[in-house]
């Protein structure tokens, strides 16, 4: 087998993961054009054809999903090799790819990588910004991060914050208006902002525990956004009342701006954490980077 052949390979084990000229030669770091090229021939080598195209789809024939359920093991069984090797390194170096939700991304990600680039200058990061709960396996991220409830338990997961509370609030102008509720089941009263949840397109229930009492709430009112610095603006101009994280409403709450309420019935719930597989992240890089997560001082 030559280097050509090798290339070609890849090529093929690229698009069959990523079903798509556009991201698989972006991937590639490669032309539209050389990719479909080294398609061509490693098809005409074979003598079968491994994908059928057409104007809005690629997809795996017999064929292509065969060679590729032989190929994909071999591939990452060389990645992990490289991962294991490069971990030896003095001097740290590659590409870390992470996925996280907005606040995490930039309140704990952020400050950490800005850091760490100043001891390892040769680690790149990549962060996909995204509230959803990612498939970092099938997307090829190498890491994730979520609260510590929502992680798989296939998953090795790191704590990296404290645990957390939730903050209902609304700003004075509402509770003038409209008063405070005292329990959960008064909030069916008011004028509340839900959360729309991008993981399965339903709205966020909000959970209520005072130590005694568990208590669900499906909340309603005239907005509902996906993005929580919306729901956070809403909030303060007197649209109805929001249920946040502690940490997103404290600064706001100690100005005077929004007033929290319910707190009794807002327990704690365990952080953020980091999670990836097992055997996949052996860098040097990024076993270092997840100890400078756990160490760092929020």
């Amino acid at each position: 087998m030559n280097k050509g052949d090798l290339t070609d390979l890849n090529s093929f084990v690229t698009l069959a993961e990523e079903l798509s000229f556009t991201k698989a030669s972006a991937r590639l770091e490669t032309s539209q054009s050389a990719l479909s090229h080294a398609i061509k021939r490693l098809e005409t080598r074979l003598g079968v054809r491994l994908f059928t195209r057409s104007t809005r789809q690629v997809a795996l024939t017999q064929a292509g999903e065969q060679l590729y359920n032989i190929l994909h093991p071999a591939f990452e069984s060389i990645a992990m090799g490289l991962n294991e090797v490069g971990a030896l390194s003095a001097k740290p170096a590659g590409f870390i790819r992470l996925t996280a939700p907005p606040y995490a991304a930039r309140d704990i990600l952020f400050p950490v990588i800005r850091e760490f680039n100043e001891d390892y200058p040769d680690v790149k990061f990549e962060i996909s910004v995204d509230a959803g709960f990612r498939d970092i396996i099938s997307e090829r991220f190498d890491a994730g991060v979520r609260l510590g409830e929502l992680v798989a338990s296939n998953m090795i997961a790191v704590r990296i914050s404290p645990d957390m509370r939730m903050a209902v609030v609304a700003s004075v102008d509402y509770i003038e208006r409209y008063g405070l509720p005292e329990k959960p089941a008064e909030l069916a009263n008011h004028e509340c902002i839900n959360f729309r949840l991008p993981a399965n397109g339903g709205n966020y229930i909000w959970e209520f525990n005072n130590g005694k009492e568990e208590v669900n709430v499906r909340v309603d009112g005239k907005l509902t956004f996906n993005d929580t610095d919306l729901i956070i603006d809403a909030a303060l101009q007197g649209a109805g009342i929001a249920c946040l994280t502690e940490v997103q409403a404290d600064e706001l709450v100690r100005a005077g701006k929004l007033v929290r309420m319910l707190d009794d019935w807002c327990q704690s719930f365990p952080g953020y954490h980091i999670f990836y597989q097992e055997r996949k992240n052996n860098s040097a890089a990024f076993r270092l980077f997840v100890e400078r997560l756990k160490k760092y001082k929020r």
